[in-house]
């Protein structure tokens, strides 16, 4: 099953809504090179959000979504990553990740817009972490591969 990359997302500091760009280049080990959310948390170095997930938030009534305002800094279209287990290898464009994570709690739940119940939020439980296992360039259009 492949997808592919429609927005490479990032920002200066963490918690902002991130800007899409033409290009990154992912370090091993470290994430998105420029990004507020590199270098920290092995486990939680690249995230990804499908396409179809901000889609379906908008249906809800939420308008004012598009890619990198859930803080992903890859959007997708075509694949649900979150349906693959913790572990599982993607190549992107030059890049290899590993998943580490699927989901996180909302903080506060209460003040969740983005919510599907009363204690879950749509993206919160959708977006998947990863880590950078070969560094390399992802661009807009790249297509990604799970490799097992």
């Amino acid at each position: 099953m492949n997808g592919m990359v429609l927005s490479v997302n990032i920002s200066k500091k963490k918690g902002e809504p991130k800007t899409p760009i033409s290009e990154g280049f992912f370090r091993k080990d470290f994430g998105l090179e420029g990004d507020g959310h590199a270098g920290g948390n092995t486990h939680r170095q690249v995230t990804f959000l499908d396409i179809e997930t901000i889609e379906e938030m908008k249906a809800l009534g939420i308008e004012v979504l598009k890619p990198g305002m859930i803080a992903e800094n890859i959007t997708t279209k075509g694949i649900e990553l979150y349906r693959f287990p913790i572990g599982t290898k993607l190549k992107v464009g030059e890049v290899l990740f590993e998943i580490t994570m699927i989901g996180k709690e909302c903080e506060k739940p209460e003040n969740c817009s983005l919510k599907i119940d009363i204690d879950k939020c749509l993206a919160k439980s959708r977006i998947v972490f990863t880590r950078v296992i070969k560094s390399g360039k992802i661009k807009i259009g790249d297509t990604i591969e799970v490799l097992n």
